[in-house]
């Protein structure tokens, strides 16, 4: 990806879709049901049974669907006896969305279908520090690049809107960036009526452990990504994720949580050690510099042990029974940290001397950028993300 070049100028703005029958709950919800299904389908009368729908008010959905190029045929169920009743599936390549996992040095984007499936992505350096206008200028060219389609010589797909992945804290509900550790002339921009500005769809802006804690619930169960949607999701999890900084994403009650202020999840500024070394933050001793500095020496296994600490004091707060881990420096040795936590988690002792249950502790399969693009698929299927 060259993030010095952009395609097209700033005034051309991209291939928005503008489908007002889809903001209806009705309409996202058979969607959210067909993408659950799969290419296999499911059939107007089960989609009427799964909603409570009238199998009339199904037909007029689904055939407007169907006139917009979201739901085709998928064939027809063998007969039990009455006429072979017709099978309906979503299209996945109708719309896409884009991700943006945009981090202290490097940025990524790609470019997913309705079902997740990734179908373009690029990645490049990035200077979180030079400040937020170089960042929207890198944003922009990576978007434009990642959503254009397969011939050189067409134009923009159609893109339902983009999500952006940030190091927190931020705003989510204004769009706004807040005092990013160690970058504090980011506070205060508004990164998300910018970044629509410049290219014309809806942009979602989230942290990147809140989009790390959708991308790996989107994936939760035997479906993989995108099947099922969030419907199938876990129940109480949480992602944790080590990369140039430490943090978690928390999903609660079905879907992320962010907080009053959106400020949940700042894991990685839990005080683990009174008095330890100076963080970036202005506290000391806490879990993303023990963590963090231990990986700086080499000591991946002290690094696990670290992290391991900080996920017991979230697990006995928050009775989770998920934890992911992700990140590209667990991802550089992920047996070392999932068998840290583990062991860390699995050495505590359960009240009144019960045996300890823990959580599941697992490698989160889908990146920030995947999720940042599955927040901004999430109203198209009726889901606040």
């Amino acid at each position: 990806m060259d993030n010095g070049q952009v395609n097209r100028g700033s005034g051309d703005r991209m291939g928005g879709v503008n489908l007002p029958a889809l903001r209806g709950h009705n309409e996202a919800l058979l969607l959210d049901l067909l993408r659950g299904a799969g290419p296999a389908g499911l059939g107007r009368s089960e989609l009427a049974a799964r909603t409570g729908l009238t199998p009339q008010a199904v037909s007029k959905i689904t055939a407007r669907l169907g006139a917009e190029g979201l739901v085709a045929e998928a064939g027809r169920a063998a007969s039990t006896g009455g006429k072979p009743r017709t099978l309906l599936r979503l299209v996945p390549e109708a719309r896409y969305a884009v991700g943006v996992h945009l981090d202290r040095d490097e940025l990524r984007a790609v470019r997913v279908d309705l079902t997740g499936r990734v179908v373009a992505e690029g990645a490049g350096p990035l200077d979180f520090g030079a400040g937020p206008e170089a960042a929207v200028a890198a944003v922009e060219a990576a978007v434009r690049e990642v959503a254009r389609g397969a011939d050189p010589g067409a134009g923009p797909v159609a893109l339902l809107g983009v999500g952006v992945a940030a190091p927190g804290p931020l705003d989510h509900w204004a769009g706004v960036m807040g005092r990013v550790t160690g970058f504090p002339q980011w506070e205060g921009f508004a990164l998300r009526e910018v970044l629509e500005g410049r290219l014309g769809v809806p942009v979602v802006l989230d942290k990147d452990t809140n989009a790390g804690a959708a991308a790996a619930a989107a994936g939760f169960g035997a479906g993989g990504f995108g099947a099922g949607g969030f419907a199938g999701g876990p129940g109480a999890a949480v992602y944790v994720h080590v990369g140039t900084g430490l943090g978690a994403g928390l999903w609660l009650g079905g879907g992320v949580y962010r907080g009053a202020r959106s400020a949940a999840g700042e894991f990685g500024h839990q005080v683990l050690r009174l008095d330890g070394p100076p963080c970036r933050c202005g506290g000391r001793g806490c879990a993303e510099v023990l963590c963090l500095g231990a990986v700086a020496r080499g000591d991946l296994r002290e690094a696990a042990r670290i992290l391991g600490e900080g996920v017991a004091n979230l697990v006995a707060l928050l009775d989770v029974d998920r934890v992911w881990l992700g990140g590209r420096v667990v991802a550089a040795a992920p047996e070392v940290f999932v068998a840290g936590v583990r062991g860390v988690l699995g050495g505590r002792v359960a009240p009144r001397g019960a045996p300890p249950v823990g959580p599941v502790v697992e490698l989160a399969e889908v990146g920030v950028a995947e999720g940042a693009a599955e927040l901004a698929l999430a109203s198209l299927f009726g889901r606040a993300g």
